[in-house]
């Protein structure tokens, strides 16, 4: 089996070539031939470890593909080769190259996590035993793949498969603290940091003796070993702060000064303490001494270092005509479309609207010391509130103001930063910064212009309580400039902050819409492609904002022809047709009627996406592709995933149309084959398309009900199946549909309540249900018992308390409506059922501010019918229960 190392083989040759000499598609083809020899995989090896005449980047490279083929197809090596290979692993773990040594420990742990850490019994024991060798390389060797092994195969090492050998492996790893080589010192930590978050057992029983060693080490000299000493903190932070508090104060004094470190992967360490602290309870109580050293040091971090400048083309003012990298434009992913009530004093409720990530330095490494320092100061700032100020407000004052733009930058970001935590504490000075930072707006460096773009919209709240003349407007004009800026990131920051203000203004804007459309369809004829991603969010939140407002012949004109101009230019597979659906929907939701004469070429394109998509999936089902042998197979479920968004965002989009065409969408569907190809989503295996599906079929539901009604038994029972609360999105759904299936269908329900009712009933009675999802169940039952009060009457004791209070706190509206008819029908169909709960049912009712006049009859007749049933005593002794608001607003209205 051994190759024969007389010869130079040939594909060394190659292996030479191919940092740049070949084209990649032909390296490709050439490893895909060369794997096709029995012995290719000898011959790496062969290279990595024994061709010493080599360089060792072309050694490097050998194991590197013989990695490659390990991860692909190691279960088909011959039996001979693989245990040729382990040897040798095992052999050269101690190359007198680090380059070597690494390559070695990353085969042995891609050969370990393929499952082999079972079949090489020997593996961790030699691994152990060479660390204590006398040769340097050989136990440096030896770490760096345990420390690979530790990174990779965790979970295992801490099972009974292999007999625990955490047991003996921990306290070893733990003797290494103190060795003489800083480089082994970090190996050591970094293995036992590996078990910290799992609170494995084997190094829960030695957890003091590794705190000591850490706090042993906390002065290293070596900076990889701080590193890893201060990671191994914020991680027990999180796991035993029993531990950790006795020496808190200490701890805290520790991580100011390696906030402060020369060495910037220490500094964001340390830094990450912050964040995790903030997240503990005892953040305030072991803190609050600490603020007034730490505040300064978190601002200070919060500068552009001299490096990012370089890297962001700080000095770059003008870049607008600047084509760009196609590999800096991250992919997109579609939300899928929920259906949520609107509530009392609010907009659509949003449950996971943290979108307002701290300022988007992407060119940079995503993750830095200035973007972790302003992290930490946003979470310390909902912490400590406004205590916080106290510390900050001083300096504040000076960054502000300041006259290096580097500075004033940073001070600015801190203004954006505490924006949540601190508003209460700001209000008394924003009358006098929210003018200085618009200011800021034509600040001549684009950096202040981008960040202050951020920060003012982080104010957007305020700015939109005030009189709209005194903050709005000089916000929006300078707002709009800064959309149409000559430099990228500036459209970028300033296009986002856009539209956070619009989300906060609603309709306020509508004064200023002539002008709003101006710039953005300007924008149009000016952006490169990344930025006109963005442009279409600000577009699409300011349909959803103004609403119908946008409904005018000459805003129709300015907007319509560049958005079905960019419509026509894409290609069914290209990735921008997601935020251009998305922003159409909202444009077609809004428009209403003024859609019209957009909607069949839309309507038809969006039913071609959806069917093309089906045809794809169901060919790979049919004909699965033979899996290739070379390094893109590691992750066979990435490929058809993606594909499926263009028929999500296709149905949302087509429920956009249904909602804001309503009746006129009839014909459409009429010639049409949308029922067929949703049947088919409905029931595929990704929750998101069956999400997006239902949301459809309800818009469609009450858009055109005669062409749903026909397959009413077909997709019944496929909501009934989909009423599972683990997947909140598409029961919430599911529920929204069945409700508006009800109303539309009537009595002819009757068959199918029994397949949904038990399933909604246990939905409204789960404790931790999401708000949304519990409106909306609460809503289908009334609406199941308003058209089939017989069916659903009889089990209104088991529902009747929680539907009263998930409904109390939604405004009147139609759906709201129809519930309460419901359960006024359930009442009078099984007067017993609501006894129990009947205080829940008068709070209920008294949550309407406006309800129509025989509904407001029904609630009347339900009140005094239980009064005159109890007796007028019973009846006071009941009320005087009642919160005194409750009282007062039945007796004014109905008259008990």
């Amino acid at each position: 089996m051994r190759a024969d190392p007389s010869t130079r083989p040939p594909f060394v040759t190659l292996l030479c070539f191919t940092d740049g000499g070949l084209p990649h598609l032909l390296q490709t083809i050439k490893l895909e031939q060369l794997n096709q020899y029995p012995d290719f995989n000898n011959y790496l090896i062969f290279v990595l470890t024994k061709l010493k005449s080599e360089d060792e980047p072309t050694r490097s490279l050998s194991g590197l593909i013989l990695k490659n083929n390990v991860k692909a197809h190691y279960q088909n090596f011959p039996n001979g080769v693989s245990e040729f290979i382990k040897n040798e692993c095992l052999q050269n773990i101690g190359d007198s190259s680090p380059l070597i040594r690494a390559t070695v420990g990353i085969l042995i742990t891609t050969i370990a996590s393929k499952g082999e850490l079972q079949n090489w019994p020997e593996l961790l024991p030699k691994l152990c035993l060479l660390l204590d060798s006398e040769d340097y390389n050989t136990c440096e060797g030896a770490f760096g793949a345990l420390q690979k092994i530790c990174e990779d195969s965790a979970e295992i090492l801490d099972s009974d498969m292999l007999d625990r050998p955490l047991n003996v492996m921990i306290p070893k790893f733990l003797q290494f603290f103190k060795h003489s080589s800083p480089k082994i010192r970090s190996h050591a930590i970094a293995c036992v940091n590996q078990f910290i978050i799992s609170r494995t057992q084997a190094l829960m029983l030695h957890i003091d003796p590794f705190i000591e060693n850490l706090f042993a080490l906390a002065g290293d000299e070596e900076s990889e070993v701080r590193k890893n000493v201060c990671r191994a903190l914020v991680m027990l932070l999180e796991v035993r702060m029993d531990r950790l508090l006795p020496h808190m104060h200490n701890i805290i004094e520790y991580m100011l000064q390696r906030t402060q470190d020369q060495d910037e992967n220490v500094a964001l360490e340390a830094c990450e303490f912050w964040l995790t602290l903030a997240e503990q309870p005892v953040c305030k109580e072991v803190l609050c001494g600490h603020l007034s050293k730490l505040t300064p040091v978190l601002v200070s971090k919060m500068k552009y270092s001299e490096i990012d400048i370089i890297l962001l083309k700080g000095d770059v003012e003008e870049d607008e005509a600047i084509p760009d990298n196609e590999q800096d434009i991250r992919p997109r992913f579609h939300r899928s479309r929920t259906v949520a009530q609107q509530h009392e004093a609010d907009g659509i409720e949003d449950e996971d609207d943290d979108e307002d990530d701290l300022d988007d330095d992407d060119t940079i490494s995503d993750w830095n010391l200035r973007k972790c320092s302003a992290a930490a100061l946003d979470v310390l700032a909902n912490v400590f509130r406004d205590d916080l100020l106290l510390h900050l407000l001083p300096l504040l004052k000076e960054l502000l103001f300041h006259p290096d733009w580097v500075i004033k930058e940073s001070g600015i970001l801190v203004l954006g930063a505490i924006a949540e935590g601190c508003m209460q504490g700001m209000i008394p000075y924003l009358p006098e910064l929210i003018p200085h930072l618009v200011q800021c707006l034509s600040d001549k460096k684009a950096l202040v212009r981008s960040i202050t773009c951020w920060t003012l919209s982080r104010y957007a709240h305020w700015v939109v309580s005030q009189p709209p003349d005194t903050y709005l407007k000089p916000l929006m004009t300078e707002l709009l400039k800064r959309i149409l800026d000559g430099n990228k990131r500036v459209q970028e920051a300033a296009c986002s902050a856009f539209a956070t203000l619009e989300e906060e203004a609603c309709t306020e804007l509508v004064p200023y819409l002539a002008y709003i459309l101006d710039t953005l369809v300007f924008a149009f004829s000016k952006y490169q492609h990344k930025n006109l991603l963005i442009l279409y969010d600000a577009i699409g939140t300011l349909a959803d904002s103004v609403g119908h407002h946008l409904n005018k012949p000459e805003y129709i004109q300015m907007l319509m022809p560049p958005l079905i101009q960019k419509w026509n230019q894409l290609k069914d597979e290209d990735k921008d047709l997601f935020p251009l659906l998305e922003c159409l929907s909202s444009v077609a939701t809004a428009l209403q009627s003024g859609f019209l004469p957009y909607c069949e070429p839309v309507y038809q394109r969006c039913v071609n996406l959806v069917q093309k998509t089906l045809a794809q999936a169901m060919h790979n089902y049919l004909s699965p592709s033979p899996p290739s042998p070379q390094l893109h197979n590691s992750q066979p479920d990435q490929y058809e995933a993606p594909d499926k968004d263009f028929m999500i965002v296709a149905l949302d989009l087509l429920s956009g149309l249904a909602e804001g065409l309503g009746g006129n969408i009839e014909q459409l569907v009429a010639r049409s084959n949308i029922l067929t190809l949703m049947y088919q989503c409905m029931q595929d295996k990704m929750p998101e398309v069956r999400q997006s599906s239902f949301a459809l079929l309800g818009d469609l539901t009450k858009a055109c009900f005669q062409h749903v009604k026909p397959c009413i038994a077909d997709f019944m029972p496929i909501l009934g199946t989909n009423l599972n609360p683990e997947l909140i999105s598409v029961c919430n759904n599911a529920t929204w549909a069945i409700g508006e299936i009800s109303i539309q269908m009537g009595a002819d329900m009757q068959p199918y309540i029994a397949m949904v009712l038990h399933q909604l009933i246990e939905i409204i009675n789960r404790p931790n249900t999401p708000k949304t999802l519990l409106e909306n169940t609460a809503i289908t039952i009334g609406r199941l018992g308003y058209v089939c009060p017989q069916e659903v009457a009889p089990m209104l004791q088991q529902f009747i308390r929680p539907w009263c209070t998930s409904l109390r706190n939604i405004r009147d509206n139609e759906e709201k409506d129809s519930a309460f008819r419901g359960i006024c029908t359930m009442i009078t169909v099984n007067p017993g059922g609501v006894v129990q709960d009947f205080i829940f049912f008068c709070d209920a009712v008294a949550s309407w501010v406006n309800p129509k006049d025989d509904l407001r009859d029904m609630f009347y007749k339900i009140l005094h019918g239980f009064k005159n049933q109890v007796g007028e005593e019973n009846w006071r002794r009941f009320s005087d229960q009642f919160p005194l608001p409750l009282k007062e607003r039945l007796a004014a209205f109905y008259g008990v």
